[in-house]
């Protein structure tokens, strides 16, 4: 409606009301007078009203284009989930490449080779680690081939096998020293149409394997149970929605820690149980003939260990110790005999009958603050009895990782470590009874192609400084142990390096 038609309705209505134009008091110009400015305020009114139409017009637009973004945006997704589903494996089976690796240098500061390793210290003996970063001058690396397949009554398979190799060598060409090693080879059948109940969704497999389900200290590289073997097994027993159980019955062969009979075979039968957020775990172990040990001199052991237990009770969660958000997960074991040595399960046949070991362990992830993430964690444990009468070993490790974000491919990365021991190997292989503390202390600049997690992103970059010391006791406990070695005493030992991890 124009200016023109809207004044000239105006007039029409005005002059229609007579008590308007009849107003008492007023001349016909200041009647005039108030009609012009009603009219302009009606003008001013629809003018709003258009700009108010214009700008809702404008909205509808804008929605209608962001609802054509959107639907652009499903069918992009749709094609490329059809084009996921074309190149996922499919029925007719595919194999899978994972892996982990560490490779990196370390040097002193007076460029000599660098001791180092998580169990560099006396306690490691009997699995007192300390921290990793930028306390590890060798390669690692595994890989994992795997062929599944589903098949047409709905049962799948799956072949694995592991290799490993390890060493310290820098050098390029290393088939002198490699300890190439093929870990894992074994089978599994899931989902086997005829098995109905408890036993509707789970596992068979047999071979050689290490253990499912159990998890770890990443920044100590320490394992809260390592089982480790040749044997077969059923996983996922499902009692109800929230109760499960592996089992598993394997062998292994003992290392050359004394002389043995290489007949001698450890088997262990295993129950891992898991309860909502609790893990309930437990072995019994059978060595028929390693009671015939005998130690490198050629004496007879008595009292060698030929059979024995562990048990953990560990708690996961997906918080900081119920605190704040975050993750935590802990646990407490205990062994006897040939079970007490409580991490690598059924690995030591040095262990005599009455030997003991009582463990804890635990880590947390925790964001303290933006950009600042901590991840502590705390190993301790004490063993009696374990190589000859009345020998006494304690010791305990604290550590913390903390994760400072610069960019997202750029943190710096900060490691302490301590450790208190107080071991009594009471004559055992010469050892020297010892007591004292360990320190360590890491700084490592790393990048990273992604902040996917702040502490699990992969593959990483390091570059690190650190600083070790202990007290000089812990020098004498053997002349073939880390600490005590030439060049290597306690009084403050500095060591740089750079390393790569990954794994996928």
């Amino acid at each position: 409606m124009t200016s023109a038609a809207f004044i000239g309705c105006g007039l029409i209505n005005i002059l229609s009301i007579p008590h308007v134009i009849a107003a008492p008091g007023l001349t016909i110009e200041e009647r005039l007078n108030q009609l012009e400015l009603r009219l302009q305020n009606a003008e001013s009114r629809a003018t709003i009203a258009e700009q108010k139409n214009e700008q809702l017009q404008a909205q509808i637009e804008h929605s209608e284009q962001q609802a054509q973004q959107a639907q652009k945006t499903t069918q992009d997704l749709e094609k490329r989930t059809k084009h996921i589903e074309k190149v996922t494996p499919d029925d007719n089976g595919y194999f899978e490449l994972h892996g982990y690796a560490r490779s990196g240098m370390m040097t002193t500061q007076n460029a000599r080779h660098a001791q180092g390793g998580p169990y560099l210290t006396p306690a490691g003996q009997t699995g007192g680690a300390v921290g990793r970063l930028g306390n590890e001058p060798d390669t690692y690396v595994e890989v994992y081939l795997e062929k599944k397949q589903r098949l047409d009554n709905g049962a799948t398979t799956r072949f694995m096998t592991m290799i490993a190799d390890q060493q310290k060598s820098y050098n390029d060409w290393t088939a002198d020293s490699s300890t190439l090693n093929v870990s894992q080879v074994f089978a599994e059948i899931a989902s086997l149409p005829s098995f109905t109940g408890i036993f509707k969704d789970t596992t068979l497999w047999a071979g050689k394997r290490v253990d499912r389900d159990n998890f770890e200290i990443p920044w100590l590289d320490s394992k809260f149970i390592a089982l480790n073997g040749t044997g077969g097994g059923i996983y996922d027993i499902k009692w109800s929605d929230d109760i499960h159980s592996n089992f598993s019955f394997i062998g292994r062969s003992f290392g050359d820690v004394d002389i043995v009979n290489n007949d001698v075979q450890n088997y262990i039968l295993t129950a891992n149980n898991y309860v909502g957020p609790v893990q309930l775990y437990v072995s019994g172990m059978k060595a028929k003939d390693n009671d015939e040990r005998q130690t490198p001199n050629g004496i007879k052991v008595f009292n060698a260990a030929d059979q024995g237990y562990t048990t953990l009770l560990g708690y996961k969660t997906d918080s900081f110790y119920g605190l704040s958000k975050g993750e935590s997960r802990s646990a407490i074991s205990w062994g006897q005999g040939l079970g007490a040595e409580v991490k690598n399960i059924g690995t030591d046949p040095a262990l005599l009958s009455d030997a003991k070991t009582l463990r804890l362990a635990s880590y947390g992830i925790v964001n303290l603050a933006k950009d600042w993430d901590f991840a502590p964690s705390v190993l301790a444990q004490h063993s009696s009895d374990r190589y000859v009468k009345n020998d006494d070993y304690r010791w305990i490790t604290l550590n913390g990782r903390l994760m400072q974000n610069i960019t997202e491919n750029f943190v710096l990365g900060y490691e302490a470590s301590w450790q208190y021991m107080d071991l009594d190997p009471n004559g055992y292989l010469d050892y020297q009874k010892v007591h004292g503390n360990f320190y360590k202390l890491t700084f490592a600049p790393t990048f990273r192609a992604d902040n996917i997690s702040p502490f699990f992103s992969r593959p990483e970059l390091r570059f690190f400084a650190t600083w070790m010391n202990w007290d000089k006791s812990l020098d004498n406990y053997s002349p073939h142990d880390t600490l005590g070695e030439k060049d290597f005493t306690a009084g403050g030992e500095w060591s740089f390096g750079i390393q790569m991890e990954t794994f996928f």
